[in-house]
C-alpha cells in the first residue's frame, strides 16, 4: 500500500473522507498553484471553481496536455470522448446520444434486476462472511456492459484480468495490457462490421458505419468498458460501505425505500469514485477565483473536494440521503458529462435496493481499519469488502 507522502494531496483520503488538508484547501484556496506536483500547474478544489472550469469547453481543452501539438495528437485515445474537443467531440457524441436515451436504458432494467439477483445468490452461497466486491460489485457491471456492447460474456474474465493489470501493473505491464485490450476490441469491431447486431456497436455501424473508423469504434467501446466496469464496481462497493458506516442513514433507507433515488445521488456525491477529472488545458489566459491561468497551463479538478466542499465555519460534511440539493459532479459537468450516467444510476438503484431487501442485517465483517483502499488508481476503491448478515 502506498504511503501518504507518495499520494498527491488532492488524491488523499481518510477512508471515504477527504483528508482535512484538502477540505481546508477547498474552503480557503479553491484554486491553488500546483506546479510543485510536476503534474498540473493548478489544482481546483472549490465547487464553483471546478464547475466553471469543467463547463467551459471554449477556453479549456480536454486533449491530453503535451509540449507540442504533435505529441498531443499522439496521446489522444481515438474514440475516447474525454480526449476530444469540439467539433470532433460534438460529431462523435451526436452519434452516441440516441443509443443512451431513457427509453433505451430502461429496456435494460430487467436484465440488471436478473444479474443483481443472481450475484446476490452467489454472495449468500459464499458466506457469511463473503467479499461483496468479488461476488457482487465486480460481477454486476460486467455482464451488463457485455450486453450493451454485444461482447461475449465468456470473454469477460480475461477482459477483467487485462483491465486490472492496466490499472495496477507496472509501466511495462500496463502497456502490454493496453495493447491486448485494443487488439481484442478491434477484433470485435471487425466481426460486427461483417454482421452488426442490435447492440450499441451494431447500431452505430448500421447508422454511421461509413462515418466511423474501426479505431474510433474500438475506442468508444474501450472507454465504455473501463467506465462501466471500474466506476460502477467501485461505486457499488463504496456506496454500500458508506451506508454501513452510517447506520442511521441505512435504517432510514430501509424504512423509506422511496428515498432510493435521492440516496443514490447523495452516495455519488459523497463517495466521488473518480477523484480527479481529466486535466484541462487553458486555450487562452483565464481568470478564475482571482487567479490567472495562463494559456497552455493545465488544471486538475478535484471532484472529491468539490463534491464535499463546505463553507467556512459550516459543520463537517456528512452523508444525508434526505438532502434536497443533490447537485454533484460525480459524472462530470459540461459537454463531457458522462453519457452512460443513466445506466449507472439504474444499476446502483437496483443493486442497493436488492441488497438491503435480501440482507436486512447486513454489516461489515471486519473492523473498518482493516479495509485496504486503492488511492492511486483512476477510480478510488476498496480491494475487498467482507460483509456478514
Amino acid at each position: 500500500m502506498p504511503k501518504p507522502a507518495d499520494i498527491p494531496l488532492h488524491q488523499r483520503r481518510d477512508g471515504l473522507d477527504p483528508v482535512p488538508e484538502l477540505s481546508r484547501m477547498s474552503t480557503h484556496a479553491p484554486l491553488a498553484d500546483d506546479t510543485g506536483s510536476g503534474v498540473h500547474h493548478w489544482i481546483a478544489t472549490g465547487f464553483e471553481e471546478v464547475r466553471v472550469i469543467l463547463g467551459d469547453a471554449e477556453r479549456f481543452s480536454t486533449k491530453p496536455p503535451a509540449d507540442s501539438p504533435e505529441i498531443a495528437a499522439q496521446r489522444v485515445q481515438v474514440g475516447n470522448l474525454l480526449h476530444y474537443d469540439p467539433p470532433e467531440h460534438t460529431r462523435l457524441r451526436k452519434m452516441l446520444i440516441p443509443e443512451f436515451t431513457a427509453r433505451r436504458m430502461r429496456r435494460m432494467e430487467p436484465l440488471v434486476e436478473e444479474i443483481v439477483a443472481d450475484r446476490l445468490d452467489v454472495l449468500e452461497g459464499a458466506g457469511p462472511p463473503a467479499d461483496l466486491m468479488r461476488h457482487v460489485a465486480w460481477s454486476v457491471p460486467g455482464p451488463i456492459v457485455c450486453a450493451l456492447l454485444g461482447i461475449p460474456r465468456d470473454d469477460l474474465p480475461e477482459l477483467m484480468r487485462i483491465l486490472d493489470v492496466r490499472a495496477l501493473g507496472n509501466t511495462g505491464k500496463k502497456r502490454i495490457a493496453a495493447r491486448a485490450f485494443d487488439k481484442y476490441l478491434l477484433g470485435c469491431v471487425a466481426h460486427k462490421r461483417a454482421a452488426p447486431g442490435d447492440d450499441l456497436l451494431g447500431m452505430l455501424l448500421r447508422t454511421h458505419g461509413e462515418e466511423l473508423t474501426d479505431e474510433e469504434l474500438a475506442g468508444v467501446a474501450s472507454s465504455f468498458v473501463a467506465a462501466a466496469l471500474e466506476n460502477t464496481a467501485q461505486m457499488l462497493g463504496l456506496g454500500t460501505l458508506a451506508l454501513l458506516q452510517h447506520p442511521a442513514q441505512l435504517a432510514l433507507l430501509r424504512e423509506r425505500p422511496d428515498l432510493m433515488d435521492q440516496a443514490v445521488e447523495e452516495l455519488l456525491r459523497y463517495v466521488a469514485v473518480v477523484t480527479l477529472a481529466s486535466p484541462r488545458t487553458a486555450r487562452v489566459d483565464v481568470e478564475v477565483a482571482g487567479q490567472v491561468i495562463k494559456s497552455g497551463q493545465t488544471v486538475g479538478c478535484s471532484l472529491l473536494a468539490a463534491n464535499r466542499a463546505q463553507a467556512a465555519g459550516a459543520p463537517r460534511d456528512t452523508l444525508d440521503i434526505t438532502r434536497e440539493n443533490t447537485t454533484h459532479m460525480a459524472f462530470g459537468h459540461g459537454i463531457h458529462f458522462c453519457i452512460g450516467a443513466l445506466l449507472a444510476r439504474i444499476q446502483l438503484r437496483c443493486a442497493y435496493r436488492q441488497l438491503l431487501e435480501r440482507f436486512p442485517r447486513l454489516r461489515l465483517a471486519v473492523p473498518p481499519h482493516e479495509l485496504r483502499f486503492r488511492p492511486l488508481t483512476p477510480q478510488y476503491g476498496v480491494e475487498a469488502l467482507p460483509v456478514a448478515w
